[in-house]
């Protein structure tokens, strides 16, 4: 039986605070139980806000708290071409669509909606939907937007996607502090509408690369925090189009800051850089987040 392949997958567009100690911590400590494997894997598809100091930083602070991970360690901004290939699948299968409306437009469309009491529906995060006015463009309007140098973003048709499933997804989730029991769960992917999976000048989102990246590195056991919960929807969606493997899931609670909203990287008190100069230990750390 292959062994189970556990990642913790920081971005380094800051630094490293309890929170993401709690899920370093007990992907490590679950990947021993199970007798599998931990790798590391660092999320910079967002090349304005990460930077190779923060990165730095997370090697530093895990290496701090006794983190040991397999070399080499996949670095996202490393294989853009490998998600403009996927990417390229979905295009192909029509199931993408450019889109030109701005975050602005958006919500102004939205609030004009709520305003005259119609309403409009919101994703998980809060966010409006996209209400797809760029899907009845044709093709040369297309094109030509795109030729002008407009900017836009490739955008999942949820409809179409959903009826190419036809059936309904769901996912096992893990339900207790080790890996024994567990559920199954529903995963509502159109309570997202149409996601976005790419951009005009970065050929992948967090959605994409995940899925990407998890078939490649044969990942089985995905452990992260509960504020991705409700985004294994549209990921489990993406794997079904794409024919790839499903990991087992678990989404741990979230180490909560003294304003009882989750922890953030600008929270500096907090940062495990901090910490560790303030003269903590990693035993202090397990105990500050409750392991």
């Amino acid at each position: 039986m292959t062994a189970p392949i556990f990642r913790f997958a920081p971005s380094p567009n800051g630094e490293l605070h309890l929170g993401h100690a709690l899920s370093a911590m007990l992907n490590d400590d679950l990947a021993k139980m199970a007798g599998g494997r931990l790798l590391l894997r660092i999320e910079d598809i967002d090349t304005t806000r990460c930077t190779p100091q923060f990165e730095a930083g997370i090697y530093e602070n895990l290496r701090w708290l006794g983190f040991v991970w397999e070399e080499p360690v996949r670095r996202q901004s490393a294989h853009f071409g490998a998600y403009r290939e996927v990417l390229a699948e979905l295009v192909r299968q029509e199931l993408v669509y450019p889109a030109f409306m701005s975050r602005g437009e958006i919500r102004a469309f939205a609030e004009a909606r709520e305003g005259d009491g119609t309403g409009w529906p919101r994703d998980p995060d809060g966010a409006p939907l996209y209400p797809g006015l760029d899907k009845t463009l044709g093709s040369q309007e297309r094109q030509r937007r795109i030729d002008e140098g407009r900017a836009f973003a490739w955008r999942l048709d949820m409809a179409a996607a959903l009826a190419r499933i036809g059936r309904k997804l769901s996912w096992q989730e893990y339900q207790d502090d080790g890996l024994a029991e567990v559920a199954t769960v529903e995963a509502d992917a159109a309570a997202w509408g149409d996601v976005i999976l790419a951009r005009r000048e970065i050929p992948t989102s967090y959605h994409l690369s995940v899925v990407t990246d998890d078939a490649l590195q044969g990942v089985t056991h995905v452990v992260r925090g509960r504020d991705l919960y409700h985004a294994t929807a549209v990921q489990r969606l993406l794997q079904e189009l794409l024919g790839l493997p499903a990991p087992l899931y678990r989404h741990h609670r979230l180490i909560l800051g003294e304003d009882g909203r989750k922890l953030s990287k600008s929270m500096k008190s907090t940062g495990l850089t901090a910490l560790r100069t303030a003269g903590a230990t990693p035993q202090e750390i397990r105990r500050l987040v409750g392991l």
